[in-house]
């Protein structure tokens, strides 16, 4: 039987990659070294963080004047770092709420500096986007947080907001790699490694030059992005073997095509998850705005709940996991990332047909 995971994070690592992975275990190269054991200062290890990180600029187009940093903590350390770093004098920050992910980063923020919050979706359970036109920006802010896209909630948003001079900061941690983006409009862009990227443990920060080197008294040597940029990442041993697996999915999207080429099969995926959801004469229901349904994140609804637990059991036997939705919202939850391929989403959809035809 095949297994397709549909968890939210960790998520589903290509096969191919973990493939190449399980090969290098024991021996990368011809080093008699598996990546776990080597020095993070050795020629070798050093060898893989860098055409890592030139892949990922390849791949985003990541212009010379951005620093690439390979940290850890996960974007919830990033909640603290960004306003330690970003604020350079200026009293607070703006914040755009649009679900968890986002009350999480701006509760972390208003530990720094006054929030304000632009705009927020709370009114209606965060399953939309507020329109720019509502939003209440303040032109002297530090910085504009945004979450492009909520991973519980399932709520995502394709365009950006006119900042001005503000720079525009974003968590980009379940949509990273799955849509071309253009860097440049961003001061900062982050993401935990465990949807798109590869193993939990790293995070990948993107930040212009000029926001560097200003950080708020106090701020501990480790949390400031200047102790990193300045060290190349080695200013302490990072997170060796995820760096190394994350190399592993950059090369195999540049094989496959690119990001644009990754966005082509994302959006065929969720079309035919979605398509599965709304003719389903209301057995499943999708709580989300249709202009703002993720790609990436499916959240859905059965008709009665107390069906639930059936459709969890069934869809495990059938090699289909992870779809339960997460504890805070209930019901279901299908993760769709680059990694899951278009049979997984196929085999779900076939599920969820034969589920809804048995319970009517």
């Amino acid at each position: 039987m095949t297994i397709y995971n549909f968890s939210a994070g960790p998520a589903v690592l290509p096969k191919e990659v973990l493939q190449q992975a399980q090969a290098e275990m024991l021996d990368w190269h011809g080093s008699g070294m598996s990546v776990m054991e080597m020095s993070h200062r050795g020629k070798e290890f050093m060898g893989i963080a860098a055409q890592a990180e030139a892949d990922l600029r390849e791949l985003m187009g990541i212009p010379a004047n951005y620093k690439v940093l390979f940290l850890q903590g996960g974007a919830s350390l990033q909640f603290a770092m960004i306003p330690m770093n970003l604020l350079r004098g200026k009293t607070g920050a703006d914040y755009l709420n649009t679900g968890e992910w986002s009350k999480k980063a701006i509760s972390e923020a208003k530990k720094y500096g006054a929030v304000n919050v632009v705009a927020s979706s709370a009114d209606k359970n965060f399953s939309y986007v507020p329109d720019f036109s509502a939003w209440k920006c303040d032109p002297d802010a530090a910085y504009l947080h945004i979450t492009p896209n909520e991973t519980i909630g399932g709520v995502e948003f394709d365009w950006l907001p006119e900042t001005g001079r503000v720079p525009l900061v974003a968590d980009m941690s379940s949509t990273i790699l799955s849509r071309p983006v253009d860097v440049s409009r961003y001061g900062l862009i982050y993401a935990g490694a465990q949807k798109n990227i590869g193993p939990a443990g790293l995070t990948i920060v993107i930040v212009r030059e000029d926001l560097i080197g200003e950080v708020v008294a106090g701020t501990p040597t480790m949390l400031d992005y200047k102790t990193h940029a300045d060290s190349d990442s080695m200013y302490n041993t990072p997170p060796t073997y995820g760096v190394y697996v994350a190399g592993l999915v950059f090369e195999m999207l540049k094989r496959h095509g690119g990001i644009a080429a990754m966005e082509k099969t994302n959006i065929a995926k969720a079309e035919l998850l979605y398509a599965a959801i709304d003719n389903s004469s209301g057995f499943y229901v999708c709580p989300v705005a249709v202009a703002n349904r993720s790609r990436m994140n499916v959240p859905f609804t059965l008709k009665d709940a107390a069906l639930d637990d059936a459709f969890v059991r069934q869809a495990d036997a059938r090699g289909l996991l992870q779809l339960r939705g997460h504890r805070s919202v209930g019901g279901m939850r299908a993760s769709i990332y680059n990694a899951m391929p278009l049979e997984g989403v196929q085999a779900l959809v076939a599920f969820m047909d034969e589920f809804a035809r048995a319970n009517a």
